[in-house]
């Protein structure tokens, strides 16, 4: 009777291990896809929002996340085989399985952000950053004006002016050495 109670025992117990085990894959491919949707989302929207019209940047673009595409759908079989490997009672370290996506994530992303289509929507962002923070200073040096008080530009330029009369005032004093030497007997 013992002997029966042992093995349902471990029958319960492999029937629970394989039932976590599935789940906690589900999950992860779960997590995968959605990481997946929502990195397609942004490129997509990143690239569409970008004014590169050229046929061979959209092309580089497209074929840039096909080989992200790609490296997803390795981490995902080898998150895969090392689950069944784990199964078949390999001992897996969960820092493996982590360290299979985040090399995935790296990977992948170095896939798009080589791509012309990446690099130009990149630079169009910038431009429009560099651009908002030109606007944002030009308001701000007005409301600094408005308010009485000194700002970076005015700061500079007195700066400026302050370097330039020391410099004057060292060619002046260079002069007045040359005379003096030159009365002095």
């Amino acid at each position: 009777m013992s002997e029966e109670y042992a093995t349902a025992g471990t029958e319960q117990d492999w029937t629970r291990f394989v039932e976590e085990t599935n789940e906690s894959f589900a999950d992860a491919f779960e997590r995968n896809a959605e990481a997946q949707a929502k990195f397609v989302e942004s490129w997509f929207d990143a690239v569409e929002e970008s004014s590169a019209t050229d046929a061979d940047a959209w092309s580089d673009g497209i074929e840039g996340y096909a080989r992200a595409y790609e490296v997803w759908m390795e981490a995902a079989e080898e998150h895969l085989e090392r689950t069944i490997d784990s199964v078949e009672g390999e001992d897996v370290d969960t820092e493996e399985i982590r360290d299979i996506w985040l090399n995935a994530a790296n990977e992948a992303f170095k896939e798009v952000m080589r791509t012309t289509a990446f690099a130009a929507t990149t630079g169009e962002a910038v431009q429009n950053v560099l651009e908002f923070r030109q606007e944002v200073d030009e308001m701000s040096e007005t409301t600094l004006h408005a308010l009485g008080f000194a700002t970076k530009s005015d700061v500079q330029e007195v700066g400026e002016r302050l370097v330039e009369l020391e410099r004057r005032q060292h060619s002046v004093e260079k002069k007045l050495d040359r005379i003096i030497d030159s009365v002095e007997p």
